[in-house]
């Protein structure tokens, strides 16, 4: 769970910083306070994939199988806002500022880089 997180974590980041400015700001003046903002986003993302993004699956099942899947595109927006909703509640610096494109870029940026990371991760399988 902790390797999982400090993944998407790391994805967060990229895309915060990738899109800082553009779509994304993150009120903090210094690099540790980032870092732990973007620790704290990690842990919240992971909580809505967790709980919120079944819900929504299941809800848009027939939209998931017409697109082919690329409807969870979509999902996975929602989701980035979901977690971006939720930090503001929180009191975190860290806020997507709209759906399209910001949300859906940052969708993008986070399953490349989690891809990357657990593709090139040693695994305990081999």
């Amino acid at each position: 769970m902790i390797k999982r997180v400090l993944i998407n974590a790391l994805a967060l980041g990229v895309a915060t910083f990738a899109l800082y400015g553009r779509g994304i700001t993150l009120d903090t003046t210094d690099r540790v306070r980032e870092v732990l903002t973007i620790l704290g986003v990690a842990v919240i993302f992971g909580v809505v994939n967790a709980l919120v993004k079944p819900i929504f699956k299941v809800l848009t099942g027939c939209l998931i199988m017409i697109s082919l899947g690329l409807f969870l595109l979509v999902i996975n927006a929602a989701m980035v806002m979901v977690t971006s909703w939720a930090c503001g509640r929180l009191g975190l610096s860290w806020h997507v500022d709209a759906f399209w494109p910001t949300a859906v870029i940052v969708t993008v940026i986070v399953s490349v880089v989690n891809f990357l990371v657990i593709k090139f991760l040693p695994s305990k399988k081999r």
